[in-house]
């Protein structure tokens, strides 16, 4: 797949409107380093998404990825919510949460975990964590490559927890007319959002703990084949994380298997896929 630009965000969940760890950067096709999108900034997140549309309606062929899990497990127990009444599929999924969590303020999902709690892990009060802490196929593909521990989306204790930034995630995807992929085709024109886990190009570039430095950003940058990134000498993990995620998508949008990953038809209307992981 051909794209003009890459854009990574390293996403967030958390309380409040307006966030420090949301970072968003980008790269042209070709070498050139990755940049910081308003470098400073505090991005809110319906702000992200409204600068998202705005390049979908000038027509850019741009590769957008969010560092959030697009859906939740379904092929383990063939179903989002065993037990209950589930969803059919991701995009009905998202719409539910968005009308749940409605009056949720900052694009927040927390009346939908309370409307979903029994399936959520909050803590010791909910006994043991590991029958609630259930795993995508692609976590599980990620866990079996050793290269990384995967989260649950289910478990919502502790700095690692993806759910509350992956459900707050979910009610975005939900209003946007921009082909999500893989639930939708990728279309020959115009921009294409994924699912993006920055350690996964972290990985790729061989760097295995975070990136907070100029040096480790370059060096691992230079593994990927662009140039050096414009930085100062030492910044915030989520900065190198969007950073390195950037370049990486634009190494792995030109890989045919990126995108025909094994597995992938069986879950890829339910559970999705995190693009990178093969």
């Amino acid at each position: 797949m051909t794209f003009d630009r890459f854009i990574a965000v390293d996403w967030t969940g958390a309380v409040g409107e307006r966030h420090r760890a949301i970072a968003v950067a980008e790269c042209d096709a070709g070498d050139g380093a990755p940049a910081l999108v308003r470098p400073g900034h505090r991005w809110s997140r319906s702000e992200v998404f409204a600068w998202v549309e705005a390049i979908a309606a000038r027509g850019e062929r741009a590769l957008i990825g969010f560092d959030f899990s697009f859906s939740l497990p379904f092929s383990d127990a063939d179903g989002f919510f065993p037990g209950d009444a589930s969803p059919a599929d991701a995009a009905t999924l998202w719409v539910e949460v968005d009308q749940i969590a409605a009056a949720d303020p900052h694009d927040a999902a927390h009346t939908y975990i309370a409307h979903r709690r029994q399936h959520f892990w909050l803590g010791a009060a909910d006994g043991p964590k590991a029958p609630r802490a259930r795993l995508r196929a692609v976590e599980q593909v990620w866990a079996s490559k050793r290269r990384g521990t995967a989260s649950s989306v289910f478990a919502l204790v502790g700095a690692a927890q993806c759910g509350k930034a992956s459900l707050s995630g979910m009610r975005l995807l939900a209003r946007t007319h921009i082909p999500v992929w893989p639930f939708a085709p990728v279309p020959t024109t115009g921009p294409v959002i994924v699912e993006i886990y920055c350690r996964t190009f972290a990985a790729d570039a061989g760097v295995r703990g975070k990136i907070r430095d100029r040096v480790t950003l370059d060096a691992a940058l230079a593994r990927l084949g662009s140039a050096p990134a414009a930085v100062p000498d030492a910044f915030a993990d989520h900065i190198g994380d969007a950073l390195i995620s950037a370049a990486g998508m634009r190494i792995a949008a030109a890989d045919r298997t990126t995108w025909t990953p094994a597995g992938l038809d069986a879950v890829r209307t339910t559970e999705g896929w995190t693009f990178g992981v093969a």
